[in-house]
């Protein structure tokens, strides 16, 4: 056996040093061609396709053993990563989330790894494909940084979001009158059910999954840990006829309760012009309503424009490590979250190391949960990190107590590393500037936040 294995080394080690030198040989060189497409030809030269596609394209010796087994998992870690063919399917709308995936790639060298560069020599991009590869990132998301300053505000009508925080606060919604939008959702305290794993809803029954922050949610491509909402007012329907939260009841039921105030009848007949009361405007007015909950000019967000004081030096050497640490390449944009569904359990067995006391439940299948596709099994919404430290505990399920102690588990699951201590207090502490200022926030928050 060990003979065997010495000889299929050196037939590999050959056929490596083959395939180099007909790589440096005969590479490619970049097409005379718009951007997109020389972005294309450059990531496809390096083979990037092979690993990073639902379908890889496993070479020959996949099915050798010792190397097969390794090639397969690296494989499975790649697209769990990104999905490059899907992501680059249209180059004309490329996600943020892709961007800056590539972004990564391209200034700290991550890809290809170097188990794949020792068998698939002359891969890696070189100085000019680098170069044009930053340029197009750069053009595409107008700026060097993956992160950027939150918009002061989103676009919304003001008399419908006036009335929609009026129903986002009304308990007749609920079936038995005792809750609320609110009451899951504590705007004072970060808009989540601070310091609750799970919320309790109607006649004491409790949820599945940990209520996420309705703040800066209107940048979200999509709603619920599991996507199920496409919007903001899809959102809005959901919990309202769930009978674990605010009681199994119809829309229908909902309506005609409101309808029996004359008066909310002829605001919504002012406000929606031949629609009326209605589920569609119900949920309309609230989902206006939310919009309005962006938190800027946090005190990052000062300094990405330009305010280099506003943070201090471990903080910016969090950032650092931040983006070192591939963690800007899902928690990037505006938002820093919400704009994809990304596998909590890329390296480790997440659910069988979670506390035994929280038992599986279907919330727990993630995104799958919505498309019924087993490629999506624990795949979640990415959360904003914007506010953190007004919303623990944190993850789908509320088990991490401590930013610090989420902070580590994501290098565990997600990057399989262990982080320094020096670095998760680092990266703990970036966090915590992400703070911002909302007229909604508890008065203290806020004051506290103004004068920093």
């Amino acid at each position: 056996m060990k003979k065997f294995l010495k000889i299929a080394v050196i037939v590999l080690l050959v056929a490596a040093a083959a395939v180099a030198v007909y790589r440096f040989a005969f590479r490619k060189s970049i097409p005379d061609a718009p951007a997109s497409e020389q972005v294309m030809a450059i990531l496809q030269q390096n083979d990037c396709f092979v690993c990073h596609s639902q379908e890889p394209e496993l070479p020959f010796y996949a099915k050798l053993p010792v190397i097969g087994p390794q090639i397969k998992e690296h494989c499975l870690h790649a697209v769990a990563f990104t999905d490059l063919a899907a992501g680059l399917a249209n180059m004309d709308s490329v996600s943020e989330v892709t961007l800056s995936m590539l972004d990564h790639s391209v200034t700290y060298g991550t890809m290809p790894m170097t188990s794949y560069k020792m068998i698939h020599w002359g891969t890696g991009f070189n100085k000019k494909e680098k170069s044009i590869l930053a340029a197009w990132i750069r053009e595409r998301r107008g700026s060097d940084e993956p992160v950027c300053a939150l918009p002061d505000r989103v676009d919304y009508d003001s008399a419908r979001a006036d009335l929609g925080e009026r129903l986002f606060n009304d308990k007749r919604i609920s079936l038995d009158g005792s809750l609320n939008c609110a009451s899951c959702h504590i705007l004072e305290e970060g808009g989540a059910d601070a310091g609750e794993r799970v919320s309790d809803g109607i006649n004491g029954l409790v949820g599945g999954v940990n209520a996420p922050t309705v703040y800066n949610s209107a940048l979200y491509v999509r709603q619920f840990w599991n996507g199920r909402a496409a919007d903001l007012r899809e959102q809005a329907e959901g919990p309202a006829t769930n009978p674990v939260e605010m009681g199994d009841q119809t829309w229908d039921q909902i309506v005609e309760r409101l309808k029996a105030d004359k008066a909310l009848v002829k605001e919504f007949e002012a406000l929606y012009p031949g629609q009326g009361l209605t589920q569609w405007t119900v949920t309309s007015a609230i989902a206006e309503f939310e919009k309005k909950l962006v938190t800027p000019n946090c005190r990052f967000d000062r300094y990405l424009k330009g305010d280099k004081a506003a943070i201090n030096e471990q903080e910016l050497k969090g950032y650092e490590a931040f983006k070192e640490n591939a963690c800007a390449t899902c928690h990037t944009g505006a938002a820093m979250g919400g704009q994809s569904f990304e596998r909590l359990d890329i390296f480790g067995n997440y659910f069988a190391d979670r506390d035994p006391k929280i038992e599986y439940n279907s919330d727990d299948d993630g995104l799958k949960g919505y498309t019924k596709n087993d490629a999506d099994l624990h795949k979640f919404k990415v959360p904003t990190l914007r506010n953190l430290e007004l919303t623990a505990p944190y993850f789908h399920d509320g088990t991490f107590e401590t930013i610090e102690d989420a902070v580590r588990a994501m290098g565990k699951y997600e990057l399989g590393k262990t982080l320094s201590d020096d670095q998760v207090k680092a990266i703990s502490a970036f966090l915590r500037t992400l703070t911002g200022v909302s007229p909604y926030l508890h008065p203290g928050q806020k004051a506290a936040e103004e004068k920093k």
